[in-house]
């Protein structure tokens, strides 16, 4: 919200005020405005004498933009926000703690070959998971998160090394790993917890809300509840 519409907004509330009570609550040629004009010299007149008496700090507040607000998932995105090669480059070398390490490694092994916009939206559905009460609240509980049937990420028991040999895609996706841990935007796969790569038909598919294809993933959320269904 501009400056300029601040006062507008002050400027509507004084008119009201001026007006009398018993004055009808529309803008018509029968109202009697004749006493509106020196009604309103004498408040503009009031608040040039209190807004001189503020401490400039004060009135700095009162006149500041409004700090920008965060999305739903992540930060706010710009105009023209992408997730591409440039976008990556001007991220910076990144590390962290072991919940970094968990999601670069499920990005390493799950989306090291995807565009950079795939790597996000593999990221999108474990951090997702995370903020989902019926997951695990941890990125690597998500992750090493198992069952009878397997492990929700294959690569984490599938008897294989989690070394991760190819070094400059380990960088990539430890930089897309530590954007979206920070609050980078999550809005490419519209709140997904779940995906498979195109090759395989998974029976589960049947029962979510699939909303986007991006790279070799499909992605999919719970169906929305609603009182009728």
């Amino acid at each position: 919200m501009s400056v300029v519409i601040k006062w507008a907004e002050r400027l509507a509330l004084l008119l009201f005020v001026a007006v009398p009570a018993s004055a009808e609550p529309i803008l018509s040629s029968s109202n009697d405005t004749s006493g509106v004009g020196p009604a309103l010299a004498a408040i503009f007149g009031q608040e040039r004498v209190a807004l001189a008496a503020l401490p400039d700090a004060h009135f700095a507040e009162l006149t500041q933009e409004p700090a920008p607000r965060a999305g739903l998932f992540g930060r706010r995105t710009e105009p023209g926000f992408v997730y591409d090669a440039g976008w990556l480059a001007v991220q910076p070398e990144a590390s962290g703690d072991a919940q970094f390490q968990c999601l670069k490694q499920a990005l390493y092994f799950e989306a090291r070959g995807e565009p950079i916009i795939g790597q996000v939206a593999v990221a999108e559905v474990i951090l997702n998971r995370v903020a989902d009460p019926a997951f695990p609240n941890t990125i690597c509980g998500v992750v090493r998160q198992s069952n009878p049937r397997g492990c929700q990420f294959s690569y984490y028991c599938d008897g294989r090394s989690d070394a991760m040999h190819d070094r400059e895609a380990a960088s990539r996706v430890g930089k897309v790993a530590r954007a979206l841990i920070d609050g980078s935007p999550r809005t490419l796969t519209a709140g997904a917890t779940y995906f498979h790569a195109f090759w395989v038909r998974p029976s589960w598919r049947h029962d979510f809300e699939r909303t986007t294809q991006i790279g070799v993933h499909t992605f999919y959320r719970k169906p929305v509840r609603t009182a009728i269904n």
